[in-house]
């Protein structure tokens, strides 16, 4: 199981980076902040202090075609939030 998908990148996540020096993750729905932590510190090689995540429930989309009414829906998604140790910084964009 891969635990983390792959970097947030957008202006809330960047200000997020400069102002408290937090970094979000999309991450597996069913990875828990333990395996989180372990999986950031050993893909980046940084001390990991805290850990939130958020889940994001999928989108429901329905529309009225000739065939009747057509239902959608996008996948879950879990965003995690990490705080580094004091001193710590993460380039994201080397991995």
């Amino acid at each position: 199981m891969s635990v983390i998908i792959k970097p947030v990148i957008s202006e809330k996540a960047n200000y997020l980076t400069e102002l408290r020096g937090d970094y979000s993750f999309l991450v597996n729905p069913k990875a828990n902040k333990i395996q989180i932590k372990k999986a950031v510190e050993d893909a980046y090689g940084v001390k990991v202090a805290d850990v939130r995540t958020m889940i994001y429930a999928p989108k429901v989309s329905a529309k009225y075609t000739k065939k009747g009414l057509q239902v959608g829906k996008t996948n879950k998604l879990k965003k995690a939030v990490i705080t580094l140790a004091e001193g710590e910084v993460l380039d994201v964009f080397s991995v």
